[in-house]
């Protein structure tokens, strides 16, 4: 079984791959264009690098296959959210989990539950007390045996236009 490690900017390649694996799951298609894709690229090969991350990504490696060396299973990535403090939450910092995938041929032995419990702990250690996410009907049940719990805050989204400068 693959043990699970801190992803570096020489995985940017596999998230990305991954992250098109879990959109395609969600909308049932694959996710059209290469915009979204070059973007994710250089979002994780500068932020994976940086000394005090806000992102972090946990992945396990594919068994060795000479065709497909550095190839992921699984990966799990998160940030760091900075809001105001609250009773609940003095410092105001929030863990969100997003991206959590696995390859399909390696699903159901437990690799993205060894991700997100790395990154977890992660947040644990850097005194993040609050994490939150959104899950899909698929992903709820590891979810739950995680301890996670829906919560009353309904969320809600607007999307803004580019204004013409």
């Amino acid at each position: 079984m693959g043990e699970v490690r801190r992803a570096t900017p020489a995985d940017t390649a596999e998230l990305v791959r991954l992250r098109g694996v879990l959109l395609a799951a969600m909308a049932g298609r694959e996710p059209a264009g290469e915009e979204w894709r070059r973007a994710a690229s250089k979002t994780l090969r500068t932020r994976l690098s940086e000394v005090d991350p806000t992102l972090v990504a946990f992945v396990v490696e594919q068994p060795e296959q000479p065709e497909q060396p550095g190839a992921l299973a699984a990966c799990a990535v998160g940030t760091v959210e900075y809001r105001l403090g609250g009773p609940d939450n003095p410092s105001g910092e929030v863990g969100y989990v997003f991206n959590v995938a696995t390859d399909p041929d390696h699903r159901r032995r437990g690799h993205s539950r060894r991700c997100v419990t790395a990154l977890l702990d992660w947040y644990r250690d850097r005194g993040i007390r609050t994490v939150d996410l959104r899950a899909s009907e698929a992903g709820e049940p590891l979810y739950r045996s995680l301890g996670f719990v829906r919560t009353s805050d309904p969320a809600m989204r607007l999307q803004l236009s580019e204004v013409d400068a």
